[in-house]
């Protein structure tokens, strides 16, 4: 398979192979019988040993930090990584930036009630679904992955992460919130980030996906547009077809006679002439009207 880089081939005919697949390389290979020695019980295969492991050691200084940081120390969390916390703090609806002793003490309280000699075996149980803890999620939600593998990741198919990204609830998910923590690692979350948030950032908005468009049939034919139809269909944009009621007063408007210069010239020409004054009777009105301009005005 793609980004194996090791692998252990049997001595059959044909060999079977056993590959280590790390896309992207985050992985080591060391040869023991054992973990590593700074690493403490598996979460999903010693789950009661991890769970003692932490409950334990709630005095050691690593559990000033925040919880998101704390999840990341294989020391106490063996086996739970990036996309694993998200999704642990978002179902139990934690801040991840909240301190981690504060987180964890408050378990202690309920492991003393259910070590309580007086529930009975059922009361135990009811108790431990109603009240699901950290710790609890740490095993669960890892064995979820585990035990739908062959759903999530299909082996055909290595690079379809369609499943799997269903699945995911908080982690890269659209309208989540994520900071980057002091490791430099980023935390997906849901709500406020907890009051051990790094200064000077703010949360930033995973963009949510855009509604998808509607798609025209591959298989349709497109009409074919010539130069001239082109043209016609941006004149018939420019102007968008009339109403019955504006083309019958169109109508109407050429109907009636047109007004303008025209018309007035040919009012003009068409007036009759005066007839004309003799000369004698200009001149007496001329000589009248010089002489009265000085006259007083009667009385």
């Amino acid at each position: 398979p793609r980004h194996a880089h090791l692998r252990f081939l049997t001595r059959e005919s044909p060999p079977r192979a056993l590959c280590f697949v790390d896309p992207r390389r985050f992985g080591s290979w060391r040869l023991g019988d054992a973990w590593q020695p700074e690493r403490g019980p598996c979460v999903v295969s010693e789950y009661q040993a991890f769970r003692e492991n932490v409950l334990k050691n709630l005095d050691d200084r690593a559990f000033d930090k925040p919880i998101c940081e704390v999840l990341l120390n294989q020391k106490y969390f063996n086996g739970i990584g990036n996309y694993l916390r998200a999704e642990i703090l978002y179902r139990l609806k934690i801040p991840p930036f909240e301190k981690a002793r504060t987180v964890l003490e408050a378990l202690k309280e309920q492991e003393r009630r259910k070590k309580d000699p007086s529930l009975t075996l059922s009361k135990k149980v009811k108790l431990r679904r109603e009240n699901a803890d950290l710790l609890e999620l740490c095993h669960t939600v890892p064995m979820e992955v585990i035990m739908a593998a062959k759903q999530l990741l299909d082996p055909e198919h290595t690079d379809d992460y369609s499943t799997f990204k269903n699945w995911l609830q908080c982690y890269l998910v659209p309208g989540m919130s994520s900071l980057r923590d002091r490791s430099g690692r980023t935390i997906w979350f849901q709500g406020e980030p907890g009051p051990m948030a790094p200064k000077g950032q703010r949360p930033r908005k995973t963009p949510r996906k855009k509604s998808p468009q509607l798609k025209a049939d591959p298989e349709a034919p497109s009409p074919k547009v010539t130069p001239r139809a082109s043209k016609q269909r941006r004149r018939a944009a420019a102007n968008p077809p009339k109403s019955e009621e504006e083309e019958e007063e169109q109508e109407e408007e050429a109907d009636r006679p047109r007004k303008g210069r025209a018309r007035g010239r040919r009012a003009v020409t068409a007036a009759p002439a005066s007839p004309e004054e003799p000369q004698s009777v200009r001149r007496s009105r001329r000589t009248s009207a010089r002489r009265g301009r000085g006259a007083a005005p009667a009385v």
